[in-house]
């Protein structure tokens, strides 16, 4: 990459940054001027990494009145992944973490759907496809890394549409801003840009039919999994999952990786895997990474450990109690996906309505 890129990608970045702040400051004035649009795609349970990451957030937003729609993506399972023998059984997995976290569309106004049971939304990639070239799909940097972390060697048509099936589901419900890590910003990037291009397009001398999404940044930084080195990920069997009990999530921590520096002190940059163990301590207990550290001291990596231990089963105990409560009900959890998918007809049913009229296709 060359310097200028390097500068280019920075100063986009730091705008990004910016416009986030100021979308987060009028959240809390404004909570019903925003749509919020995220979601997972379900290839297997959530781990503690997505619970810091982004369940809490959405709580968060939710329980200030923003309207929420998260999207199960279990079409886009099918472009890197051949579990599709297991995607409804994910899917009902998803909603139980969701439920457990704190969601609630009874009491807010969420919206939890399967991506699949809204053809509406899967109607506008037509119309999106024309708007974007070869040249552009191609180039996309988190493509790229998705199709190198799966190890494809056969890349089927599906990866490399990706983005543009990200902005059908951001689009379709008028999502006007999109909880994401600094990693998402070329896909919310190209949805902007297919936004900015059908408004100009086709609404020529009338209102545009579809916003231009921006990002709310993630505040929490990237959680490593257990062995230190990588994001945490079920596949890379460094994770703590959500559902394990107390007994599981004692016996995988103490196969994380510490140094062999007894003294325990908070340095990300050379004691990486005590820093990561430390910040994990520290988003469930809200004390700082230095402070656990020295009260740790000369307790080594198995005092560390223990530590994290209790921190993660005392954090999780409302969570694990609720979700086994919500397993024994699964006539409850279709009920939430078919309602939401419903609701989310509706809204796209109206989209494409929109859509049809300033495309001069309506009869």
């Amino acid at each position: 990459m060359s310097e200028i890129e390097y500068t280019d990608i920075n100063k986009s970045f730091e705008a990004a940054v910016e416009r986030s702040k100021k979308i987060e400051a009028d959240i809390q004035v404004n909570p019903k001027k925003y749509r919020v649009l995220t979601g997972d795609r379900p290839t297997g349970q959530l781990h503690v990494g997505h619970y810091f990451g982004s369940l809490q957030n959405r709580v968060r937003l939710a329980n200030m009145g923003v309207p929420t729609m998260i999207l199960i993506a279990d079409y886009q399972v099918l472009t890197d992944h051949d579990a599709f023998d297991k995607i409804s059984q994910n899917t009902k997995q998803l909603v139980i973490d969701y439920l457990a976290a704190g969601i609630d569309p009874e009491k807010q106004d969420v919206i939890i759907y399967p991506h699949s049971y809204v053809p509406e939304c899967n109607q506008l990639m037509l119309p999106f496809l024309t708007l974007v070239s070869n040249a552009e799909l191609s180039r996309n940097p988190t493509v790229k890394e998705e199709i190198e972390s799966a190890g494809l060697k056969n890349v089927n048509a599906g990866m490399y549409t990706y983005p543009i099936h990200q902005a059908c589901d951001i689009l379709f419900c008028k999502g006007n801003v999109v909880p994401v890590g600094k990693d998402q910003l070329p896909h919310l990037e190209m949805t902007r840009n297919i936004a900015s291009r059908f408004n100009n397009k086709f609404c020529k001398g009338k209102d545009p039919v579809f916003p231009e999404p921006q990002a709310l940044l993630a505040k929490t930084p990237m959680i490593l999994g257990l062995d230190g080195t990588q994001k945490m990920s079920k596949s890379r069997n460094n994770a703590i999952m959500l559902a394990w009990n107390e007994d599981e999530t004692a016996k995988a921590i103490k196969k994380a990786t510490t140094d062999s520096d007894r003294n325990i002190t908070y340095d990300p940059v050379n004691r990486p895997a005590v820093a990561n163990l430390l910040t994990l301590i520290s988003l469930c207990t809200g004390e700082e990474p230095t402070a656990i550290a020295a009260r740790i001291g000369d307790g080594g990596g198995g005092g560390l450990k223990a530590a994290l231990t209790e921190a993660v089963n005392e954090k999780l105990r409302p969570l694990r109690q609720k979700r086994a409560q919500l397993e024994a009900d699964p006539e409850y959890i279709r009920q939430v996906l078919l309602n939401g998918a419903e609701k989310a007809r509706e809204i796209g049913i109206k989209t494409l309505d929109e859509v049809r009229e300033v495309m001069n296709m309506k009869i």
